[in-house]
């Protein structure tokens, strides 16, 4: 090999891998430092935008186990008010039950009925008082349905339709397919259809004169109350056929949804809503009772056992969610610790082989640093010809 000053070929492939040993260092010391094997997007790019991805997937997650502890806490705030309505009503029940009976006077009913009446301005104290960040539950929360839109509902006198009830129901625009004479009744709204047979609910393919039933399309939670008027035959009472073509228009409200998981999916949200429980409402219908005389007592404990019966479906309601909400928060939870893991994987160094590789590209500048001495010990051979 010829010996020469203006090039020193060993020095320089020498110094190549010095700089190359240095670039290992100092990235291993950069993953070391922050726990990331992927820093930027040269480190691995497939890995990134994977990992990124999945970040996004897991703060979607942690977003979607709070909205559901909360959910939980305002469905345990709405609990807790209808418990002591519950615990009111009885003691109305009570009231009732001792006003029923003859040993009392009329003035001493009037003393009991004092009382009455005062508990029923506190459950409608209670109702309005019943509020979660603002909004009112047990005065009407979640979605409602249209008086003025609902076909099925302005043509009552024709559809024989006195009531529709909601339990976590999607908004929008629910159609009615009756056929004639088939006793059946199916409700869809686009999404999902459901049918049920109302044959044993009917006399002569027509509501009983003075009675009503309920055709439950529990798939869609809708409750629709169909009557029978006092006089068959006469306006008002549904004949099997009658509400074909109808519609339930469900108006959606801010309240009573509840986003549990990543997109705008009916699947992805649960939703849920309150009757109004005022003494005056639907639910309770209890604003124009009263125990002041014997008669009145004992027509009032009807009433009574009624408005307790529905306020024990509300709460019982309010529990099935809870329920469905905890196994959402689990379910959820397990989805993170999985995606976690993999994003670990991608992303996270792994310190025993970063803390292997450092040394040993420390150990292989020291070895370039010395061999860097030794190559340059050709030039100084050279200098000594002269």
């Amino acid at each position: 090999m010829a010996l020469s000053i203006n090039s020193n070929r060993a020095a320089t492939k020498i110094q190549h891998s010095l700089g190359k040993n240095l670039m290992q260092v100092h990235n291993r010391m950069e993953r070391l430092s922050s726990g990331l094997r992927v820093n930027r997007a040269s480190d691995d790019a497939a890995g990134l935008v994977v990992s990124e991805r999945m970040r996004g997937e897991i703060s979607g997650l942690n977003q979607n186990v709070r909205n559901a502890e909360q959910a939980t806490n305002l469905l345990q705030v709405a609990e807790g008010s209808l418990q002591e309505i519950g615990d009111i009503l009885q003691r109305m029940r009570e009231l009732g039950m001792q006003a029923s009976s003859g040993t009392l006077s009329d003035t001493n009913r009037e003393a009991l009925n004092a009382e009455f009446y005062q508990l029923g301005l506190e459950i409608d104290r209670i109702t309005y008082a019943t509020t979660y960040n603002d909004q009112s539950l047990l005065s009407g929360y979640g979605n409602n349905v249209s008086v003025t839109a609902s076909t099925a509902i302005s043509a009552s006198d024709t559809t024989g339709v006195v009531r529709v009830g909601l339990s976590v129901s999607e908004s929008g625009t629910y159609t009615f397919a009756d056929t004639v004479a088939d006793n059946a009744l199916t409700l869809g709204n686009g999404t999902v259809t459901q049918t049920v047979d109302i044959g044993s609910l009917l006399e002569d393919n027509a509501v009983s004169a003075g009675t009503s039933v309920i055709a439950d399309f529990d798939r869609l939670g809708v409750q629709v109350t169909l009557a029978g008027s006092n006089l068959a035959g006469a306006s008002g009472d549904y004949v099997d056929g009658e509400l074909d073509g109808q519609t339930i228009v469900v108006e959606q409200s801010t309240g009573g949804s509840f986003q549990v998981g990543p997109s705008e999916s009916i699947d992805d949200r649960i939703e849920v809503g309150f009757s109004d429980l005022r003494t005056t409402g639907s639910q309770l219908n209890l604003g124009s009772i009263s125990i002041e005389t014997i008669g009145n007592a004992r027509e009032s404990l009807a009433s009574i056992d009624q408005a307790i019966s529905n306020v024990s479906k509300e709460r019982g309601k309010i529990g099935a969610v809870q329920n469905r909400l905890d196994s959402t928060i689990t379910n959820t939870e397990n989805e993170i610790e999985n995606i976690q893991a993999s994003e670990s994987t991608i992303r996270d160094a792994d310190i025993a082989t970063e803390v292997t590789e450092f040394s040993r590209g420390q150990i292989l500048v020291q070895s370039s640093n010395a061999m860097l001495v030794q190559a340059n010990v050709s030039s100084v051979v050279t200098l000594a010809l002269f």
